[in-house]
């Protein structure tokens, strides 16, 4: 495939979408709604482990209420999370560094160094160049210095080739410890930069980038500024009806038309993968302003350099005081100026914002400033989030207890400990997705009986949550994210065990081309669930056509809860078999 495929015109034409508006009466609505959701759900739960548990079966009917109970801490986690949109407003850019610091007396019309990093490591030479090209074409300030710099741990004579060609700055080192932070750290050293700005291989900046965000930087403890990625390539649906038109023909056609008179606009096929980031960065990401937690995520990311070297001195000190052999300490041991793991993004962060000796904040500026390119196949994919779920656990292993520290408020430990509790649902999830089926091939119910009693709790939690989640997401799209967020749950899984007995998380480099060959093994655990609840529904359906059964209520609720599990199951094994064609 060609590594330039997304200068199509298909991709290049395409725009990213705009913030979500800010509303007052919105937020307050999500607010209402949220305050009852977290009522109704401890009432539903008093009422789950008081009165509903099926004491003949406890071996059941415990695990899956404490599995409710561990998911409800993540909506207990959401609704907090989504509490306020608090964006800091937007200042002109900064003329000078006595605009950004507070020693104005040490930078006396000085000019702005901004240095823009290009980490690469075995990308393809003609990828990069489209985003030095982009690079280039930033506007700046007559009073600012913008290099734009290649930080090469490839080894490859053809990027040093097209380095030179568009005459920017290579720098290379001996080996590449620390890999990405690593180079970041020996670059900053090299380049003295006041500004950087961290982007990827296929990170292709919007001119306005620095116009739209330096001003931020005019409160000197703002120590980085995360902007928003948007991919532009991922996958366009296609209308239901032309789908199943297709398919079906006029049958299909007439489906289809039904369908979406019940269910509104339907497309099919669109993203695919749920590499669509708009929910993380434009809800998740954006409200966690409010407390001072929103985290660096690497690309597209503008950081003081001043405040990285100061938190990660103070790091290094404490590394060697703890050290029982200082001086071996003092020799080996880098300032870490973003810290060397796998996830260095969102643990320079914690350690900046659980920094005792300034209060340094960090902003999510809510507009899309670049474009960048999703991975397009299924391995690429797993291995991506296997990298994101393992690098945050082994992180929250390692830094325990810079979690409960006095460091951080209790609105960023919240935070912080919601980014983690997201990867313990993958756990919980276990115990959700085989209920049913235990129910089905045993006839044996976790609870006392499926009694008007426990559907009064029940469904009114459910629904107040699904419309608080509707509020607070209006106008972004949360089903993919929903369906992938149980469908992962194998690749979370295995990145726990990964963590539990001390294997090293690798840093692997995302490829940005599309991979092909026959990704089904990859999902193997995915489609060995479907089949077992397509037995587990053939066999509940057969004994109580043939009155074996009594109860027709536990069989319609547990055969429309394996019908949402299989579609979010399929959601997966449909984009394992999905082939890229560009």
């Amino acid at each position: 495939m060609n590594p330039l495929y997304f200068l199509d015109s298909s991709f290049d034409g395409r725009t990213p979408p705009a913030p979500q508006p800010y509303s007052p009466w919105q937020e307050s609505a999500f607010q209402f709604l949220g305050i009852i959701t977290i009522m109704l759900g401890f009432w539903y739960l008093e009422y789950r482990w008081s009165e509903s548990l099926n004491m003949d079966a406890l071996w059941f009917a415990i695990p899956l209420a404490f599995a409710e109970t561990m998911m409800f801490v993540g909506t207990l986690l959401v609704v907090i999370n989504f509490w306020k949109i608090d964006d800091t407003p937007p200042q002109t850019p900064p003329l000078t560094m006595e605009e950004v610091v507070i020693a104005k007396e040490h930078y006396s019309n000085r000019a702005i160094k901004i240095d823009i990093y290009i980490p690469v490591f075995n990308e393809e030479p003609l990828l990069v160049q489209e985003s030095i090209k982009a690079a280039k074409r930033l506007r700046k300030l007559d009073s600012w210095q913008v290099g734009i710099y290649l930080l090469d741990d490839s080894n490859n004579p053809l990027m040093t080739q097209m380095a030179q060609t568009q005459e920017i700055v290579q720098i290379t080192r001996k080996g590449n410890k620390g890999r990405k932070a690593g180079a970041i750290a020996h670059a900053m050293d090299v380049t003295g930069g006041d500004f950087i700005v961290i982007i990827d291989s296929d990170t292709r900046l919007f001119p306005d980038i620095l116009l739209n965000t330096m001003g931020y930087f005019k409160d000197p403890n703002v120590a980085w500024v995360q902007t928003p990625q948007w991919f532009c390539d991922t996958t366009q649906g296609e209308s239901l009806t032309n789908s199943w038109s297709q398919k079906g023909g006029k049958v299909g056609e007439i489906l289809a038309h039904w369908v979406q008179k019940l269910t509104g606009k339907i497309e099919t096929g669109k993203d695919i993968f749920a590499n669509d980031p708009q929910m993380f960065f434009d809800v998740i990401q954006r409200r966690r302003n409010h407390y001072n937690a929103s985290f660096c995520c690497g690309a597209t990311s503008i950081h003081r350099t001043d405040a990285l070297r100061e938190v990660a001195l103070h790091r290094w000190a404490e590394r060697i005081t703890q050290s029982k052999e200082k001086t071996k300490a003092i020799c080996e041991l880098d300032v870490e100026y973003l810290a060397y793991h796998t996830s260095e993004d969102i643990y320079t962060s914690l350690l900046i914002h659980a920094y005792k000796g300034k209060k340094y904040r960090s902003i999510l500026h809510p507009k899309v400033e670049s474009k960048m390119l999703s991975p397009l196949d299924m391995l690429t994919w797993s291995a991506q989030r296997f990298r994101y779920a393992g690098g945050t656990i082994d992180l929250t292993k390692r830094e325990f207890k810079r979690f409960l520290s006095s460091g951080l408020s209790l609105g960023q430990k919240l935070m912080y400990f919601s980014t983690f509790w997201s990867y313990t649902g993958a756990i919980w999830l276990l115990v959700l997705l085989f209920s049913p089926i235990v129910y089905m091939l045993t006839n044996i119910a976790p609870v006392e009986s499926y009694s008007m009693e426990f559907f009064i709790h029940l469904v009114p939690f459910l629904f107040f949550n699904q419309l608080a989640l509707l509020v607070a997401t209006w106008g972004v799209s949360t089903n993919r994210g929903a369906q992938f967020f149980i469908a992962i749950f194998p690749i979370v899984l295995s990145a726990f065990w990964d963590v539990i007995r001390g294997k090293p998380i690798q840093f692997v480099v995302t490829s940005k081309v599309a991979k092909s060959g026959n990704f089904l093994p990859l999902v193997k655990f995915q489609v060995g669930l479907i089949g077992l609840y397509l037995v587990a529904i053939i066999y509940a359906t057969l004994m109580l056509l043939l009155d074996y059964r009594e109860y027709l209520t536990g069989y319609s609720v547990n055969l429309m809860w394996a019908i949402y599990n299989i579609l979010a199951l399929f959601a997966i094994v449909k984009a394992a078999r999905y082939r890229f064609e560009g």
